[in-house]
């Protein structure tokens, strides 16, 4: 047990569980942002195209009557509502849209710098003009001795 809350404790304190907390705290704020980029923004442009069908008040009653709204038919009895299931998933799918087209544009705006040339690790044999290792002093292909005179030539 001691060896359990000590692997948490060094799990905890690495850090991970500071940049999930920070991540989570930033994606709700985010979140929020996204939300009301879709209600705001979205969703009434999307209303213009559809005639601006509302889900929400789409259900199937268990007992078999027939209810005005879903609120009557949930003080009566019991209710599926799938018209808000549908409006929540149709919220969900455009808001995983907008999300997708923020990230690619800020992926865009981001790129990644090139990365920096690194340190050469061959040289080429004066004689045989082939790529050889740089702490080479015999090349393995035409078995020439490099020395510095050599090089210069």
């Amino acid at each position: 047990m001691k060896k359990l809350l000590k692997e948490f404790e060094e799990f905890a304190l690495k850090g991970n569980m500071i940049d999930l907390a920070v991540g989570v705290i930033i994606g709700g704020a985010f979140n929020g942002l996204v939300k009301s980029l879709v209600e705001n923004l979205v969703m009434p442009a999307l209303s213009l195209v559809t005639g601006k069908i509302d889900f929400t008040n789409k259900f199937i009653a268990l007992n078999g009557e027939h209810y005005a709204t879903l609120a009557e038919a949930k003080e009566v009895t019991a209710v599926i509502g799938y018209g808000q299931f549908l409006t929540e998933l149709i919220n969900f799918v455009i808001m995983a849209f907008v999300v997708f087209l923020v990230i690619r544009q800020l992926n865009k705006m981001y790129k990644k710098p090139a990365p920096a040339p690194a340190d050469p690790h061959e040289k080429v044999c004066p004689f045989c003009k082939t790529k050889i290792d740089l702490d080479a002093t015999r090349c393995p292909h035409c078995t020439s001795i490099l020395t510095e005179d050599a090089a210069a030539k």
